[in-house]
């Protein structure tokens, strides 16, 4: 007996196949430590102007999935800012 071989039709490979309101992008958007790159800033509480960009207008740090920053590098700039606000830069 032959058993007979059905050939299973597949989707085509098109992206656009995959597009649709109820399937999950498998597509993940990441982005760079700004940092952890060459020539990056040092952070300091002294840099008030680097500071500033990572806090809010009522001066709440902002989280690291909005700016993008590394985990030991958002810790550091948590501590630095904290450190200018008790001191009055910020």
């Amino acid at each position: 007996m032959k058993r007979n071989k059905k050939k299973i039709n597949k989707r085509s490979q098109n992206p656009l196949n995959k597009l649709s309101l109820f399937q999950k992008n498998d597509v993940r958007f990441s982005k760079k430590c700004p940092f952890s790159i060459k020539d990056a800033p040092i952070i300091d509480y002294k840099n008030i102007k680097l500071l500033r960009k990572y806090v809010t207008e009522s001066n709440k740090i902002l989280s690291s999935r909005i700016t993008g920053v590394s985990l030991g590098k958002q810790k550091k700039l948590a501590k630095e800012i904290k450190k200018a606000q008790i001191l009055g830069l910020l």
